[in-house]
């Protein structure tokens, strides 16, 4: 059971025996909700996406203290991954921009950091993808718009079959996409959107979703810049994507 749902329960003070008490009472309400307990499998998931979050932490980390050490030394560059990870090489490589040999140094063992940093990232989404392929929830879930292997198999981990939810509107509002109530008297007061749930999942989903949406774009463009130049559309993707800046959600 959710902490929140058993403190009503809880008399005067707060020690284990009134806890205790607290606990057997709120057990026992009819319309008491509970948590289901996690399977092997979901918690090997679990553990999968928090390492992968930890790894792109690191990363955001990594590329901030990258563009610092630039800025304290005249050169900046435009907002973005992909940017810094283009100009970077260009920029070790001039010898005029008063960088000293040290400072190299620094730029290249945080390059190479970045660097494995992405290859963990890229095959911790590989096996997500292989455990995705391997589950009938997750196939049941990549079936809908929007939803790809990330996003998945974090919903697989979190609510498992999601018979702890009556119906959609349920989940919806244990991962927190919908706007929290405050009403009294008949009359609806709706507040901003809430933070329940888990925000791991939520955040997952919204990733996935402006990827999708990223593609998308990048692909109706180079295929437009392609059909009326003739050049190939790979070319014209590399060139997008440098300076797409993803939507907001």
């Amino acid at each position: 059971m959710p902490a929140e749902y058993v403190r009503p329960f809880v008399k005067s003070n707060k020690n284990d025996y009134v806890d205790a008490e607290a606990i057997a009472e709120a057990v026992q309400r009819p319309t008491m909700r509970f948590v289901p307990i996690k399977n092997e499998a979901q918690l090997d998931l679990q553990a999968l996406h928090r390492v992968r979050d930890r790894w792109i932490g690191r990363r955001t980390a990594v590329i901030n203290q990258l563009r610092g050490f630039l800025l304290e030394h005249g050169i900046t560059i435009t907002a973005g991954p992909a940017h810094l990870k283009w100009q970077l090489p260009s920029i070790l490589e001039d010898a005029g921009n008063l960088l000293s040999t040290r400072m190299r140094t620094l730029l290249m063992e945080l390059r190479e950091e970045w660097e494995k940093l992405e290859e963990q990232i890229e095959a911790t989404n590989r096996e997500l993808a292989q455990s995705a392929k391997k589950d009938d929830r997750c196939q049941r879930l990549l079936t809908i718009p929007g939803i790809g292997p990330l996003t998945a198999t974090a919903l697989t981990a979190a609510i498992g079959n999601g018979t702890a939810f009556r119906k959609s509107r349920d989940l919806a509002a244990w991962l927190g996409l919908v706007p929290r109530q405050h009403s009294t008297g008949g009359k609806a007061r709706l507040l901003g959107i809430s933070k329940r749930g888990k925000p791991s999942a939520e955040t997952v989903a919204i990733s996935e979703r402006s990827s999708n949406v990223e593609n998308s774009i990048v692909t109706i463009a180079a295929n437009m810049l392609t059909t009326s130049t003739g050049n190939t559309s790979s070319d014209f993707k590399a060139i997008l994507r440098r300076g797409f800046i993803p939507p907001k959600v």
